[in-house]
């Protein structure tokens, strides 16, 4: 009997032509590599192999096999609007691990597309708080409440919640390991609201130095408690009185004291201590060794802080500690007394601690002393305002990092440091404020784009200055924060590699259109951004004399 038709030409031209179905990855049994390759390429996936062997590894049970073919359709969909749909794979694949059911888990994206697509989307982009979810995987259903990503926490509400979690927990260390948890738990919610640009940039920048000031207000809370058993409390004898608790603030300068944390960053702290004359109370114990001078009490406690906020514990570390803008810098005492502050900058404090102390602000201890030190600040900063050779000063300082940022191959890709970068606004912006800062104390602030304001507002800055600095500082401040969020690593610099460098554009939002790549877009922005803030940064650094932004009246 003669067959009418081929079967093997039918298959090739029914069967192999028809538009992929994603369901047959799950529903399907023994598809070829190229079954497999058309329906998860088109989706971005790279490594066609791997990409399968998560999705059978997800669906390795029959429950979790049909329920995962519910939703495959908008699945895929979610991790092609990813930036790295097979990180984001691969990452999804772990998280359903580590769910107590993964019944249960799949359940609910099926019920919330919106959660798949925001799991897409914090998988493909941030290895960091990927690893947070994996590790707290009910982190989720906190993460997708609307609520939780609906506004900033109010620094009073965050700090009630990490004193009733510490509140039971006895031990230094455990203590530590919790403010761990609950920062990444924080950093996570900063994070996917940053993502999802449910956030602007001011308010992904202040709650990540409201969750550092809270941190510190804790750690400076075990550290005196640490201290207080040996050695008791640290006293000061004032005129007609009895002998009273001597007082200690921690100081932020940097972005942490301007309110303008990174999502990475080192902490910029300064530490005080009231005076020098007096000893501690001794402990319960009463032995003599255990009454130390005032001095000796608030370095050790400082360096108890240190050690706490530097700790690598199970759960992670909390934060870097810089204090390179104390008093003399690396060689200058670890912690000094207001006399000594006072007597340092009358006498030999110089025109770059200027522009550190215009951000300087009081996070933990007493504030009532943190406040007389803005006022010798404010005194140091502004009683003798900058000249035009002050405007140089600054200059030969930015010449010396464009020179190491030139060795080591960074001068256009340093986001911070590099020709054009953030540190170009932010001199540009502190320099005017103490320039004009003494007549006009109202434009006087410690956050970056307050700075800006504010001199525009006076009618400083012109009005397109104004916008190219702005926009500027925003665009180079968001692809900084996108950077860190990545690994949570203190980088400043644009990757060099091909692939690298689109994996940034894409996590910034940049995609391909019909006329230029995604990266291309993103380099073209960046260029332009830098390039303008350069003319402005060059034409008041180079030639202040002649700088149209000092022609203000004073």
């Amino acid at each position: 009997m003669k067959i009418p038709f081929s079967v093997t030409s039918y298959y090739n031209d029914h069967v192999t032509k028809r538009k992929p179905n994603p369901k047959e990855l799950l529903l399907a049994g023994d598809l070829s590599y190229e079954r497999v390759s058309a329906i998860l390429s088109p989706v971005g996936i790279k490594d066609i192999k791997k990409g399968d062997m998560n999705l059978q590894l997800i669906a390795d049970d029959p429950r979790s096999r049909l329920l995962l073919s519910e939703i495959i359709v908008e699945f895929l969909d979610s991790l092609s609007r990813s930036p790295d749909p097979d990180q984001a794979l691969n990452y999804f694949e772990r998280f359903t691990r580590m769910a107590l059911n993964k019944a249960n888990l799949l359940s609910y994206l099926k019920d919330s597309p919106y959660t798949v697509w925001l799991l897409a989307k914090v998988f493909g982009s941030s290895p960091f708080m990927s690893e947070v979810l994996i590790r707290y995987p009910h982190y989720l259903y906190w993460i997708a409440e609307s609520q939780t990503l609906d506004g900033n926490v109010p620094k009073k509400n965050l700090a009630g919640d990490f004193k009733k979690t510490l509140r039971n927990l006895k031990s230094k260390e455990k203590k530590i390991e919790m403010l761990c948890v609950l920062k990444h738990k924080e950093l996570l919610r900063i994070g996917v609201r940053d993502l999802l640009q449910k956030a602007s940039l001011e308010e992904t920048i202040s709650s990540l130095s409201v969750l550092a000031e809270v941190v510190l207000e804790n750690i400076l809370r075990i550290s005196e408690e640490t201290v207080k058993r040996q050695y008791g409390v640290p006293k000061v004898r004032r005129r007609g009185g009895e002998g009273e608790r001597a007082a200690f603030v921690v100081l932020a300068v940097g972005k942490l004291g301007g309110g303008e944390l990174n999502f990475s960053s080192d902490v910029d702290l300064i530490f005080l201590y009231e005076s020098d004359q007096g000893v501690s109370s001794g402990n319960r114990k009463g032995l003599p060794h255990s009454m130390i001078p005032n001095k000796t009490y608030f370095t050790l406690l400082s360096q108890e802080m240190i050690a706490g906020l530097n700790a690598m514990t199970s759960k992670g570390f909390l934060y870097r500690v810089d204090l390179r803008l104390r008093p003399e810098g690396r060689s200058g005492e670890i912690t000094s007394s207001f006399t000594r502050f006072r007597k340092y900058y009358e006498k030999r404090g110089e025109s770059w601690e200027k522009l550190a102390l215009l951000k300087a602000w009081p996070v933990a201890g007493e504030m009532r002393l943190g406040e007389k030190f803005l006022r010798l600040a404010s005194r140091f900063i502004y009683q003798s305002p900058f000249s035009t050779i002050h405007f140089s000063e600054v200059s030969k300082i930015k010449e010396e990092i464009d020179n190491k940022m030139s060795a080591r191959g960074k001068s256009f890709l340093h986001v911070k440091l590099g020709i054009g970068g953030i540190r170009e606004v932010e001199f540009i912006v502190q320099c005017l404020q103490i320039f004009y800062g003494k007549k006009y104390p109202e434009i006087r602030d410690r956050q970056t784009l307050g700075g800006l304001r504010k001199l525009y507002g006076l009618g400083v800055i012109p009005m397109e200055c104004f916008g190219t600095l702005t926009d500027g500082y925003v665009f180079l401040r968001k692809v900084e924060n996108s950077l860190q969020m990545v690994h949570e690593n203190q980088t400043h610099t644009l990757p060099e590699g091909e692939e690298e460098f689109q994996m940034a554009a894409l996590r910034l939002d940049y995609r391909d259109n019909e006329n230029e790549t995604a990266t291309v877009q993103f380099a073209k922005d960046y260029k332009t951004h830098t390039g303008r803030i350069h003319r402005i940064f060059e034409d008041l650094f180079n030639g202040p004399e002649s700088s149209a932004l000092l022609k203000f009246p004073r």
